[in-house]
């Protein structure tokens, strides 16, 4: 696999030549259409192992080795008929690329609302270990509010996926602070909770739970704890998984209701494996920005593998960007964005895309019907980049927020990173 930047004059057809690839095969590995014009500074994922390079003037074997991160002796062995020392220009060299150190397994989930189309759902079980349909809800009294998950779960466990069913703190449509509250304070309705959740396991044909509550009110930091040892223990004890989602934190103490009752020593102690979401530094009411700057989740992995056992951590990755009115004026919404959308509307537009190499994270601007707007989003580069977060901090893997848009990218670069494990 390569990650290419395109530049000017940059065809699928050209490239297809380079590369030694169909450029519909291109094109279907970056989720293009086809025929499909290209932008500046757009990122490829190249299916390949070998690239044809033209050697352009003042270039050596030497530079172009140092260009391309390819030993000076693998070079000289896939160009035995070349004399290093005089090459004209013009002559074509075999650039061979590396498929890198050898994959470790690596566990990823995706979560997924359940309107999800056949073609999103087929475009991510592949590289899949667990499946999150997205969600279970609660009642005051402990009750249980199920999605209509039958088709996912079914989808999911003939791919050898394995799905995980997501329970939350959602009443009436939103995150509720109040009614988990409620629960946590009556014994018969954490009870019933628990019990719920264990029959929905056995009667829909799950393999665990993925606890994702948010808000939780400060004030119940240390009953919450509890409910989550009195979950796990009972799902152990019928060997099923637990997962759980959390917010990200710098610190233990960090103020504010979406991180003070999510205990990161707690997490790591009783649940199998923990979500932590690291994204949404850019948001629907942020100013522009990327959505998950990778020098803040650097800080936030730092602060978990301090707390919790690394290798039941997993790095929460996005699947959408947002696009920004310019200028900004505090209040307004972003509108979200798919990978693939966003790159459509920069060619589109003829727009350059940009890389900010403190956050590595593609950006760029362009004009609508004279309105000027800004895109923050990701590709195989930036994906790529996150993805070495694993290897770098000795995680369980990475979940994707939500699958419900194919990004064939995000597959083919979590595959070439990872052996993706299958439980």
């Amino acid at each position: 696999m390569f990650i290419y930047t395109v530049k000017s004059g940059d065809t699928l057809s050209g490239l297809a030549g380079m590369f030694g690839v169909p450029a519909g095969r291109i094109a279907a590995d970056n989720s293009l259409r086809m025929n499909s014009g290209l932008a500046i500074g757009q990122s490829l994922v190249i299916m390949s192992d070998t690239m044809r390079y033209k050697i352009q003037e003042n270039q050596t074997l030497y530079s172009i080795s140092q260009e391309f991160s390819v030993p000076l002796e693998e070079l000289l062995n896939a160009n035995p008929n070349l004399n290093p020392i005089d090459i004209p220009i013009g002559a074509t060299v075999l650039i061979p690329i590396s498929s890198g150190a050898i994959r470790r397994p690596a566990v990823t989930n995706g979560y997924a609302y359940t309107n999800i189309t056949e073609l999103a759902l087929n475009c991510a079980v592949p590289f899949l270990t667990f499946l999150s349909p997205f969600s279970y809800s609660i009642t005051p009294s402990g009750e249980l509010i199920s999605p209509d998950d039958a088709d996912i779960v079914y989808n999911a466990a003939r791919s050898a996926v394995m799905p995980l069913m997501v329970v939350t703190n959602i009443y009436d449509g939103t995150f509720s602070t109040e009614v988990l509250s409620e629960i946590l304070a009556d014994e018969s309705a954490t009870e019933r909770l628990i019990g719920s959740i264990m029959y929905e396991l056995d009667r829909k044909g799950y393999y665990g739970v993925n606890l994702d509550m948010e808000y939780i009110s400060p004030d119940d930091r240390e009953i919450y704890n509890d409910f989550l040892r009195r979950l796990s223990d009972r799902l152990h004890s019928g060997n099923y998984v637990l997962m759980t989602a959390v917010a990200p934190k710098y610190r233990a103490d960090q103020p504010g209701i979406l991180y003070e009752s999510h205990d990161y020593s707690v997490q790591g102690q009783y649940a199998d494996y923990v979500v932590i979401m690291t994204y949404e530094w850019g948001y629907t009411y942020s100013a522009p920005m990327a959505v998950q700057p990778i020098n803040e989740v650097r800080k936030v992995l730092s602060y978990a593998v301090s707390e919790m056992p690394s290798e039941k951590i997993i790095m929460g990755m996005p699947n959408y960007g947002y696009e920004w009115t310019l200028p900004y004026m505090r209040g307004t919404a972003a509108r979200s964005v798919g990978f693939a959308q966003a790159t459509e509307i920069a060619v589109a537009h003829n727009a350059e895309i940009m890389f900010d190499e403190k956050t590595q994270t593609p950006y760029f601007y362009y004009t609508d019907n004279g309105v000027r707007k800004v895109i923050w989003f990701d590709d195989p580069r930036s994906i790529n980049e996150k993805l070495k977060l694993v290897d770098e901090f000795d995680l369980a893997g990475a979940s994707w927020w939500t699958i419900n848009r194919c990004y064939v990218p995000n597959r083919l670069v979590a595959r070439n990173a990872f052996e993706i494990a299958k439980l």
